[in-house]
């Protein structure tokens, strides 16, 4: 993975401010990815999330807490989704090396330490990703690149 995509990780701009819904973009690879799921996040914020306050109100000065749930719940849609409403994977990074590096492949120290969590609840998914945000949203997390993964392992290597 190049530099850009190891650093991309799931970013809001600071809580209860006007851009609190939004993701931080920055120019390159990992864009289109990241505005696919900022669609998501608007979309639970407007339609999904219980809230007295109007539809720009509910995109604006929401808090911390708001944002994982936002972040769950659009990451959970997307892999419910890629996996054709039958499961999701969600992959994390963990300290045991599962794959050892042999002929063409080269360590990128994420792959090789790749762990897979299926479901077969979209709510347990959501749940899990929730209990695990900081693997997503922290700077070193490569939160991005697993994304892709739980993204490419819930469709199956077969569809």
């Amino acid at each position: 993975f190049s530099c850009e995509w190891a650093q991309a990780h799931f970013k809001f701009h600071e809580p209860h401010s006007d851009l609190a819904y939004a993701l931080e973009v920055e120019k390159g690879g990992t864009r289109p990815i990241l505005m696919a799921v900022q669609a998501h996040i608007i979309k639970y914020l407007l339609f999904e999330r219980k809230t007295e306050r109007t539809h720009l109100e509910r995109l604006r000065r929401i808090g911390r807490r708001e944002q994982g749930q936002a972040l769950a719940a659009a990451l959970a849609e997307l892999l419910w989704a890629a996996g054709g409403g039958r499961g999701a994977v969600i992959c994390l990074v963990t300290a045991a090396v599962h794959v050892v590096p042999s002929g063409d492949y080269k360590a990128d120290n994420v792959t090789e330490r790749i762990q897979l969590f299926e479901f077969s609840e979209k709510a347990a998914a959501q749940e899990f990703i929730l209990d695990h945000m900081n693997c997503f949203k922290g700077e070193a997390s490569h939160g991005v690149i697993l994304f892709v993964y739980s993204l490419l392992f819930s469709r199956t290597l077969e569809r």
